[in-house]
């Protein structure tokens, strides 16, 4: 079947965490709420809307969120109740379709092009699901509805919070050609500077670049961007695809020595931690990637007895995984990367592993 055949929904709970909180106890409504926990290394969950206007965002350290908004209510993360909620809304999604591929527990792809309850669009199906979502949970979701997912998650975030945005075939280039360059999957801080370098500062500039040209300057995620600059995502909704692992890489701009990578390794692991979180899941198994200037491929594994409690433990292992490279100290690294699997519930691992109990997994050079 092809995207343009395909009809898709985006649905997407709205400051989920601290919503949650803020229904369920009545006190916080109106107010600035971030949901963490206690300390100033710890990493922030969520922040409701409130919060959010003071610059406040998952991901963020305590200690930032602190500066930005000194008067925010902090509560610990619930996690056996967000999950809870989340059940709910699943259950609201099965009503539609059985095509569900949930990518944390607060936003999900369904796929309606032949839908459960006989209604005559995928809008209309939207319009069910967010209806019910909020008669049930006393919660709201926003909705995007496209013909791919590409362009049903871009939708989704258009009108947030509780909102609802169609793009139809007809509109798919208008729509997509005036949207800068990052809002395109996999286009970070990195690959936007080398975009920019090509002159390419839009969706609609990239797609007047050939998939040929495209493909010589990015390899095989040339031509990636290529066909998402058409509007081209052929990638099906895969109900309950089991998750493997998280990772985030980045390459460096200017080749550094290992000594280096410490922020940079940093930055990752807030990454991780953060898409750990929202998908209900934190690794006992973490990974190190590295790339010397000489496109050498390095990894180095950890199995630790408990996950990791915070972004800042994770951090803590990649060093600890970095003194084992055995490379000389002169050698230059292009890319950094983190991973993490062998999943552990976040509501139930403990606070506070002992990073030094650890089974050790084989090192791998090649």
């Amino acid at each position: 079947m092809s995207s343009f055949s395909r009809k898709i929904v985006h649905v997407d709970m709205d400051a989920f965490y601290a919503s949650v909180e803020q229904r369920d106890n009545p006190s916080l409504r109106g107010l600035p709420v971030v949901v963490a926990w206690e300390g100033s290394r710890s990493v922030v969950c969520a922040a409701s809307y409130e919060a959010r206007r003071f610059g406040v965002y998952s991901a963020m350290s305590v200690a930032r969120a602190q500066r930005l908004c000194p008067d925010a209510i902090y509560v610990p993360p619930d996690f056996n109740r967000y999950r809870e909620v989340s059940r709910q809304v699943r259950h609201v999604f099965a009503r539609h379709t059985d095509l569900i591929e949930p990518l944390s527990l607060d936003e999900a792809y369904l796929d309606v092009t032949l839908n459960k309850t006989g209604l005559a669009s995928a809008t209309a199906v939207a319009q069910a699901i967010r209806s019910e979502i909020l008669e049930e949970t006393r919660l709201t979701a926003s909705a995007g509805v496209a013909p791919n997912k590409f362009l049903a998650k871009i939708a989704s975030d258009w009108n947030k919070p509780n909102g609802l945005f169609v793009i139809k075939p007809s509109q798919i280039l208008a729509f997509l050609q005036p949207l800068p360059v990052r809002k395109v999957p996999g286009v970070g801080k990195v690959m936007q500077g080398k975009l920019d370098a090509l002159g390419i500062h839009t969706v609609g500039d990239l797609s007047r670049h050939s998939a040929a040209e495209l493909e010589h300057h990015f390899g095989r995620y040339g031509i990636r961007l290529h066909e998402l600059s058409q509007g081209i995502d052929n990638r099906e909704v895969q109900p309950d695809a089991p998750l493997q692992q998280i990772s985030a890489e980045t390459t460096l701009s200017v080749d550094q020595p290992l000594q280096a990578l410490d922020d940079i390794l940093g930055r990752l692991a807030i990454k991780i931690w953060d898409q750990g979180i929202k998908k209900g899941a934190i690794g006992r198994t973490v990974v190190l990637k590295l790339k010397t200037d000489r496109f050498r491929i390095l990894t180095r594994t950890l199995t630790l007895a408990r996950a990791p409690a915070s972004a800042q433990d994770l951090t803590l292992v990649a060093q600890q995984l970095c003194a084992r490279v055995d490379l000389p100290a002169s050698t230059r690294y292009r890319l950094a990367g983190i991973g993490m699997s062998n999943f552990e519930d976040p509501a139930t691992q403990a606070r506070q592993p002992d990073l030094g109990l650890f089974d050790d997994e084989p090192d791998t050079n090649h």
